[in-house]
């Protein structure tokens, strides 16, 4: 790497979602935004709501830290908006409102380059990519939907979200602020190529495929000093909103299908989902080796899975899967579809991708990766080794900023000698 290449920028991240100690979207934006400052002088623009727990987590940081700018829309504009009610239109307000407030501060700070990191889908506009500074777009997801295959397995519930989803996303694609944003994009980083696809089509001319989520060091030395079970017992494990898409119905099935003798089932988490799952078990005859734990909260979760064996993961679309990365790196093997998200972060080696022809293959597959993994412990402990080694290597937030850093040079350095 040239001299050029290792040079220090002044960085500009737009991380509507930010904040310590949180997965998901929150914890991508703080995470960015950290790992980041060590290589460049790094300004984060974030809601003033994030205030608080930010700079709190910063007064015990003794790294090299970056400046956080704090703006939200007067109160007399928000006050409709009341959690996820009205977020979309809000946030298209909040871009326009820290457009003027970057380019006012651009006259002095001089950014070098502005990465936008959330929100984490590519439907909604980054008004900050109208500026005269290179721009990252990414990572970015929200481009997966359910395998056609599978759509008829789901309730009507669930098909009229499927049906808003595909609209939104429509509405996204023919978003003339979206198209503007994709045109001025250096470089779009998509979750999964089903959003890859999508950015290329909206005039993304440089796409790369690489997840948003990772672990801290931390989190995954304390999942591998817990990794070890107490007992003799094999369980199967999902956690997760429990949400027609999410594919829990599904497994269900195949678990029942499967017929293991003296396996159990766990089930973490909550959602609209619950009461037919509930149902379900009974219909299905394996109630009593079924257990239902409901909304815990994320530290008894991450408990409850070290005392499985497997994770399910069987969710229809994902961007992301924060759970398989745990699991992995609390050295469980993951059971997934081949499909979205969780396929780019688990192998043949960390556990067993389904693939997605038709609605009975899948449901035959889960089940019989089921009856595999239960019949044989020691390629567990193989798959979990590897999936621990796989994380550390490849999702530890101190590993993916060295992509990330490749990304800002190719990014702020586009077209220069």
């Amino acid at each position: 790497m040239g001299m050029r290449k290792v040079k220090r920028l002044k960085v500009l991240i737009s991380a509507y979602a930010c904040e310590p100690g949180k997965g998901s979207e929150s914890g991508v934006g703080w995470n960015v935004a950290l790992q980041m400052a060590k290589y460049h002088d790094v300004w984060v623009i974030t809601r003033i709501n994030n205030r608080s727990s930010i700079e709190a987590a910063l007064e015990q940081y003794d790294q090299p830290k970056p400046h956080f700018l704090f703006y939200d829309l007067p109160r007399w504009m928000r006050f409709w908006k009341k959690g996820g009610r009205g977020v979309r239109a809000y946030y298209y307000m909040w871009q326009m409102g820290i457009l003027v407030l970057i380019r006012r501060l651009h006259r002095t700070m001089t950014f070098e380059l502005i990465h936008h990191v959330t929100f984490v889908r590519f439907w909604t506009p980054s008004f900050l990519s109208f500026l005269p500074i290179p721009f990252l777009w990414g990572p970015i997801g929200g481009g997966d939907t359910t395998p056609k295959v599978l759509r008829n397995q789901l309730d009507f519930r669930s098909k009229l979200y499927e049906t808003g989803r595909h609209l939104a996303l429509w509405i996204g694609e023919h978003d003339p602020f979206v198209w503007r944003t994709a045109a001025r994009s250096r470089m779009g980083i998509a979750t999964t190529k089903g959003t890859a696809n999508r950015l290329k089509r909206l005039g993304v001319s440089n796409v790369k495929v690489y997840g948003e989520a990772g672990l801290e060091k931390s989190a995954i030395a304390q999942l591998s000093q817990s990794s070890q079970r107490s007992d003799s017992s094999f369980r199967f494990v999902t956690i997760g909103r429990l949400l027609g898409f999410k594919g829990v119905f599904f497994a269900l099935r195949a678990f029942a299908h499967a017929n293991i003798p003296h396996c159990e089932y766990w089930i973490i988490g909550d959602g609209p989902d619950k009461r037919r799952l509930e149902r379900l078990v009974v219909s299905l005859g394996i109630a009593e080796r079924v257990k239902f734990f409901g909304e815990i909260p994320r530290s008894e979760a991450l408990r409850k899975l070290v005392e499985c064996n497997v994770l399910v993961h069987p969710s229809f679309h994902e961007s992301g899967g924060w759970v398989c990365l745990e699991a992995m790196a609390a050295a469980r093997p993951v059971i997934c579809l081949d499909h979205s998200g969780p396929a780019t972060q688990v192998t043949d080696e960390t556990g067993i991708l389904i693939a997605v022809n038709s609605a009975e293959q899948v449901l035959r597959d889960m089940g019989e990766s089921m009856k595999r993994l239960a019949g044989a412990p020691s390629l567990c402990e193989q798959m979990g080794r590897a999936g621990r080694e796989r994380v550390l290597q490849d999702y530890s937030w101190d590993s993916k900023v060295d992509v990330l850093n490749e990304f800002y040079q190719e990014v702020a350095f586009q077209g220069t000698s």
